[in-house]
């Protein structure tokens, strides 16, 4: 898979910007802020329909207009397939396949498949539960687009049974939000299980491919044991963990079972990578996250992009090599950076300068 051209209107910092790129390595170089990033996160937000940096589509809207358009032709499975997203400030975004309009912009999603590292994968080691279940549903959603519905779903139900909760509305108006929350969390938890457990051996290899002492692992850690990969067993348990835990949520006002309380739990040796990785073995690990995903999804048959964000440097001299090795692997990787040096030169064959609002192209003899 790779993309052909990309076009952006009045997206971040391009009012219009058409771009040829290349099989292999495309390589953007720029100052930081000169727009690189909004390049990358163009085929983000294509892929995902959001974006690694912000949580709305105000931003990514140049200013003074009201919509913006990422235009990508993909080439696939030896068919060239066109992506249009118009993303909107105050409606819903709308989209086409082919130039045929589609009800939902989730009929785009699996049109594009990407992998992408860049410096706030950081937090996937240190931070918050809520950015490594971020990650994990990405993934899912890369190998199975249907899971964004699942996923918009179960987070719509929880925030309304969450309001019912705050407002200690009667249990009748409590029954059928409860019903959904174990259907949706069952099924939602499920698939979660099952893709740690898929892709814990790439994590695991690719960590020791980094010289690392320790070994890596990751399993799911779910606020409710006994979770697996079976949905119906898990409808099963949460159903039992519901009355368990009825009055308890209604004298707190908040949901406290299902997927939306569990975590990736991440392990190096004897202990949790948060709060004992040093700064190395935390980025290790975040690579090993990255790259097992990538050979994850290539070991499935998929074929998806690369996109490795203003990381190179972050790295020291032999990770960057164990994401320079990554890139052979890939149909097309799109790299940005502000220093051209901190890249091998294998990595510099199609080289894009950026200055803002402006791309120029220029191809090496060598």
């Amino acid at each position: 898979m790779r993309v052909k051209r990309l076009a952006l209107t009045n997206f971040r910092s391009y009012t219009n910007l058409e771009l040829e790129l290349n099989p292999g390595v495309n390589t953007f170089i720029g100052n930081n802020g000169s727009g690189k990033t909004n390049i990358a996160e163009s085929l983000i937000y294509l892929a995902y329909l959001s974006s690694h940096r912000v949580a709305n589509n105000i931003p990514l809207i140049t200013l003074g207009s009201d919509q913006a358009i990422i235009r990508a032709e993909i080439e696939r499975d030896n068919r060239t397939l066109q992506v249009d997203l118009e993303i909107n400030a105050s409606k819903a975004n709308r989209a086409r396949l082919n130039q045929n309009p589609v009800k939902s912009q989730r009929e785009i999603l699996g049109a594009l498949q990407i992998i992408y590292f860049s410096p706030e994968d950081l937090d996937l080691v240190r931070g918050d539960p809520t950015d490594r279940r971020n990650f994990l549903d990405k993934l899912m959603i890369t190998q199975s687009p249907r899971m964004a519905g699942v996923i918009a779903d179960y987070d719509r139900v929880v925030r309304q049974r969450n309001t019912l909760l705050k407002t200690r509305a009667p249990e009748n108006a409590l029954v059928p939000w409860t019903e959904q929350l174990i259907h949706y969390g069952a099924e939602l938890s499920a698939e979660r299980v099952k893709l740690v457990d898929d892709l814990n051996p790439h994590v695991n290899e690719h960590y020791r491919n980094l010289n690392e002492v320790k070994s890596a692992s990751i399993s799911y850690k779910s606020s409710t044991d006994g979770l697996s990969a079976d949905a119906a067993e898990n409808a099963r348990i949460l159903q039992e963990r519901a009355i368990e835990v009825a009055k308890q949520e209604l004298d707190r006002g908040v949901s406290l079972i299902g997927p939306h309380r569990d975590d990736l739990h991440l392990q190096l040796g004897d202990f949790p990578a948060k709060g004992y990785a040093s700064h190395g073995e935390s980025w290790s690990m975040a690579i090993a996250l990255r790259i097992g995903s990538y050979t994850l999804l290539k070991s499935e048959g998929s074929d998806p992009v690369l996109i490795l964000d203003d990381i190179f440097a972050e790295l020291d001299t032999a990770r960057r090599k164990q994401l320079a090795a990554v890139t052979t692997l890939a149909e097309q990787t799109i790299i940005t950076t502000a220093v051209e040096s901190d890249l091998p030169p294998e990595l510099l064959s199609a080289k894009f300068y950026v200055s803002p609002g402006v791309v120029s192209k220029e191809t090496s003899n060598g």
